[in-house]
């Protein structure tokens, strides 16, 4: 990744000196004369324990930052109501900066909105910008499949049962990434681990995600992991079961006290101050900015009670070589489930590959069809 020099480089670089830990951007807001609004939407609630909270968290870290004032609205549907809502923080509030959280509000509403307030920057999660589109227009997503991995090392070091169970909403792209580094990171610990996995068909079913939660559970699986918008009722459902559980977005720790091991998390603060960076200093917004555990911009849950000092130790070792680069998640020989070579031998796809855009099968020892 190209590291820009005024705003992306000077975050990541104060991410990096301050750890984990919060921290405060004095040099790039303090000496604003006016503050910057932000607006931020969210397309369900921010206390889903999933997508919208991810956002939330890193939205009230931003609040936090000098020279900055962040305006939010929560449950904003994907249709028109997202062109209006930008619109009212844009002429109302007056808002230069605008963060479009959910994957349904690029297409058309986000590329309409930049049209029409062209200075205006509007930074959008999931999507993918190109030529013709407008300039002011950056779209930022994380490799959360890098800590979707070290969850499923963490779960192959501790499942008895060496089954594995996963709740997922939908086959994309994007999720197809983390299920197979959830399934190549338990994997790692023991080949013989399998990982079911149940698509619920939509990104917030609950009902069908206790259904198919119960189901892993009677059929053998110790372990359940959920890629759903709202991991909830997954993880409560796995806690009242007894069972074990990893989470993902956000943390759900405290609705599973027992039996949470760690999870996958996004952590949204680093893009959102490199957007806000690039406002300030008058520049573009960068159009597709990606990035992983080395850049901050993912994170796993902090370990639960029963993780053995074993598992932590090969989690941290594992964290500490795909930041330095001396393990990539994909890398051949690689099968599919149906036995199909999908990577050869010799041949590596490192995270920002983007071959893993359109990435279409699940791995060898998954139980489940795309």
């Amino acid at each position: 990744m190209t590291l820009k020099p005024v705003d992306r480089r000077s975050v990541l670089q104060m991410l990096a000196a301050a750890g984990s830990a919060p921290f405060v951007l004095k040099s790039t807001f303090a000496r604003a004369e006016t503050p910057l609004t932000v607006g931020v939407l969210y397309s369900g609630s921010k206390q889903d324990y999933g997508f919208n909270q991810s956002h939330a968290q890193a939205a009230a870290a931003l609040k936090k930052q000098p020279g900055i004032k962040v305006i939010e609205e929560e449950r904003v549907p994907e249709t028109i109501a997202a062109q209006r809502s930008m619109e009212g923080m844009i002429r109302q509030d007056g808002a230069q900066l605008i963060l479009a959280t959910s994957f349904g509000y690029f297409k058309p509403h986000v590329l309409e909105m930049a049209a029409k307030y062209p200075d205006v920057t509007f930074a959008h999660t999931g999507g993918v910008w190109t030529a013709g589109m407008p300039e002011n227009i950056g779209t930022f997503y994380a490799y959360i499949f890098e800590a979707q991995y070290i969850s499923g090392i963490v779960a192959g070091h501790m499942t008895k049962s060496k089954k594995l169970g996963l709740v997922a909403a939908k086959p994309t792209p994007n999720l197809l990434r983390s299920i197979n580094a959830f399934a190549l990171g338990a994997r790692s610990v023991d080949p013989t681990i399998q990982v079911q996995v149940i698509f619920t068909g939509d990104w917030v079913l609950p009902v069908r995600e206790a259904e198919a939660t119960n189901t892993l559970v009677d059929q053998g699986a110790d372990v359940i992991a959920a890629q759903v918008d709202s991991p909830k009722v997954v993880i409560e459902t796995a806690e009242k079961r007894g069972v074990m559980s990893c989470g993902y977005h956000s943390s759900q720790a405290d609705v599973a006290p027992n039996g949470y091991l760690t999870g996958a998390e996004w952590n949204w603060i680093t893009p959102y101050l490199v957007y806000a960076g690039s406002v300030r200093g008058g520049k573009k917004p960068e159009h597709y900015l990606r990035a992983g555990l080395g850049d901050h911009f993912v994170k796993n849950s902090p370990f639960g009670k029963l993780v053995t000092p074993e598992a932590r130790a090969a989690a941290e070792t594992a964290r500490a070589d795909l930041i330095g680069g001396t393990r990539v998640i994909y890398s051949g020989p690689l099968k599919d489930n149906k036995g199909n070579v999908v990577i050869p031998a010799g041949t590596t796809q490192s995270s920002n590959d983007r071959v893993l855009d359109g990435i279409n099968y699940l791995v060898e020892g998954i139980i489940g069809q795309v």
